[in-house]
């Protein structure tokens, strides 16, 4: 195999900036700070914060956060336990894509559960990624149902 193809690809901003979100969301719910104190704490100590969309990581993490009781309570009527007793790190991660899915529509729902799938690779258990997806796949058509038909009526055609 060739460095190039040993060589991961860079990750874009848009991603380092949900990183950065899921980074922020997992210490608000760890440590109880403030959005004030979390944001200072990525901005001095994540490495991912200089590369990031911050712009797109702030509204994210704020978004997720002032949404948190709604959006969870959304997502606990697809999920098989206590919303307690899920990781911290796919808590996160399912709190960040609810928000996505449910305040940002510019973002195609496919490319939300598809980065929250990848956050879950990369931060969360084993077969978390798996558990995200789930989850996510049963949340998306109750908030981008026009969307979600759509994609299911074209599945398979060229564009």
């Amino acid at each position: 195999m060739s460095d190039d193809q040993t060589k991961e690809t860079p990750k874009t901003p848009r991603r380092l900036a949900r990183e950065v979100a899921m980074q922020g969301l997992y210490q608000w719910r760890m440590t109880g700070n403030s959005l004030p104190v979390i944001e200072e704490n990525l901005e001095t100590d994540s490495e991912e914060w200089a590369r990031a969309d911050k712009p797109l990581a702030l509204v994210l993490l704020r978004g997720a956060v002032e949404n948190a009781d709604e959006l969870e309570s959304a997502v606990a009527a697809f999920i098989d336990r206590p919303l307690e007793d899920i990781s911290p790190i796919e808590r996160a991660i399912l709190l960040l894509g609810a928000y996505e899915l449910t305040h940002r529509i510019e973002t195609p729902y496919r490319v939300v559960i598809n980065e929250a799938i990848e956050l879950a690779k990369s931060f969360g258990g084993t077969d978390g990624h798996r558990y995200v997806n789930g989850v996510l796949d049963k949340f998306a058509p109750g908030v981008r149902a026009a969307e979600v038909e759509h994609a299911a009526r074209h599945k398979g055609r060229k564009a």
